[in-house]
Order: structure tokens, then C-alpha cells, then sequence
């Protein structure tokens, strides 16, 4: 499993109990939930905690999500879709890179501020470092030009393959552009982020989230109660 600073007491020196934290990160990741809407869930359950303190939370344990259950994740398969959404951060787009394999399958996500080809370079590198992702025998990107020479440079240098085909579909299949919904619909009903960091926290939580809403976790599928105790044990607490 993946290690984190103070990963045996990741909820050492709070004043809520650990339970309580993970519950409202976990929720706010895997809903479209705002932090007023959690602030108020808690309330009715006699909590009494203010929204900054929730979004102090999520920036902090979103990503240590993604960390921590990508080693329980299943293997993905050898064709990959990728394509590029827009994500809008203080006012301004930017770029968040994702992939999924043939069946659907999150392979992983990037937030980027630009669109060429070291972003796209850098994401390529970033989804070929998972251990569960399978080296691809194609890729399907859409009209964007940064993915050939993209491509062609990890061929060269030995991270993709010579075999492996880029196909370059303009209008990328409808699996791609459904599976942005999910990620986007909750972006949109929280507005836009702040900062780059605070907008790529909760977008790793959210992403990993939704892999685990698709059954990604080995032996466990989805049932919700399976998925929860896992993540409750990998955070040192009581299943």
C-alpha cells in the first residue's frame, strides 16, 4: 500500500473524529455535493462544522485517496481512449487530461494549464507509471495535433511501444465523452475553483471516487458496504 506522512495516524491532532472526516470526504468526492450541502448534513446530525473546515479536509485527504486504494485497483485493458475536458479556474479553462480503457475503466486523470505537447507528453508518462494499467496496443485521441509528436517521443525513448497505434478519431466515441460527465457536473455545481491546487485535490478525489462507483476495486465490485470498509481499513479505522 501506498505510504503517507503520518499514514498509521492520518488523523492525529484533529478535532473531529477520523470517521466523521472521511465520512464528509468521502461524500463530497463522490456526489455532487457543495460544501454548504455538507456543512448541513452535518448539522442535522448534531455536528456543528463550518465549510472551510470541510474544504480543509478535502484538499487534504482527496489525494491521499487516489494514493492509497490505487493498489487495490483491477487490471485495465490494452486499448485506451484519451481526450481532454475543460475545467475553469478562476475564471480561467483549464485543461483536465483523462483516459479510460475499451470497458470503461478510469486509467488515470491530469489537470493541466496547457494544452500541447508536454502536457500531453507528461500525461502519457503519468498513466503508463500505474502497475495495473496495461502497456497499449492502441490509442484513440481526438484532432488534437499535440498527441502525435507526443506519441512518437515515448515511442523513440521506450516508454509506448513501436507497435502501439495512435488513431486519430475527430469525433471521440460517445464512452469518452459520457464518462466526463460525472467529474463535470459536479465541478459545474460547485463553481469554479480558486487556485490550481485547490481545484486539482478534489478533482483526484472525485476521480477516484467514481472508479470506485464502477467496481474498479478488486474482489469488492460495487457494493457500496464492501468499498467503504476498505477505505475505512486503509485509513486506520474500524471497519
Amino acid at each position: 500500500m501506498s505510504k503517507h506522512k503520518n499514514s498509521s495516524k492520518p488523523f492525529k491532532w484533529k478535532h473531529f473524529e477520523g470517521e466523521i472526516i472521511l465520512w464528509l470526504v468521502r461524500w463530497y468526492c463522490r456526489y455532487a455535493l457543495s460544501y454548504n450541502d455538507m456543512q448541513e448534513m452535518a448539522a442535522e446530525r448534531g455536528l456543528t462544522i463550518v465549510r472551510s473546515t470541510i474544504c480543509r479536509w478535502v484538499h487534504e485527504y482527496a489525494p491521499m485517496l487516489d494514493k492509497c486504494l490505487k493498489p487495490y485497483l483491477k487490471g485495465t485493458g490494452g486499448s485506451w481512449r484519451l481526450d481532454e475536458t475543460y475545467v475553469k479556474v478562476r475564471g480561467v479553462w483549464h485543461y483536465l487530461y483523462r483516459a479510460i480503457d475499451k470497458s470503461g475503466q478510469t486509467l488515470d486523470w491530469m489537470l493541466s494549464k496547457r494544452r500541447n505537447k508536454c502536457a500531453a507528453k507528461k500525461f502519457f508518462k503519468k498513466v503508463l507509471g500505474n502497475r495495473n494499467v496495461k502497456t497499449p496496443y492502441v490509442i484513440k485521441v481526438d484532432k488534437n495535433p499535440s498527441f502525435v509528436p507526443a506519441h512518437a517521443e515515448l515511442q523513440k525513448s521506450g516508454h509506448l511501444k513501436k507497435t502501439t497505434k495512435l488513431r486519430r478519431v475527430k469525433y471521440l466515441n460517445n464512452r469518452m465523452e459520457n464518462d466526463h460527465k460525472s467529474t463535470k457536473s459536479k465541478s459545474r455545481y460547485r463553481q469554479s475553483y480558486q487556485s490550481f491546487e485547490t481545484a486539482s485535490a478534489p478533482i483526484d478525489g472525485m476521480e477516484t471516487m467514481r472508479m470506485v462507483q464502477k467496481g474498479q476495486l478488486r474482489y469488492i465490485n460495487k457494493n457500496i458496504c464492501a468499498q467503504n470498509k476498505l477505505i475505512n481499513r486503509i485509513f486506520c479505522l474500524a471497519a
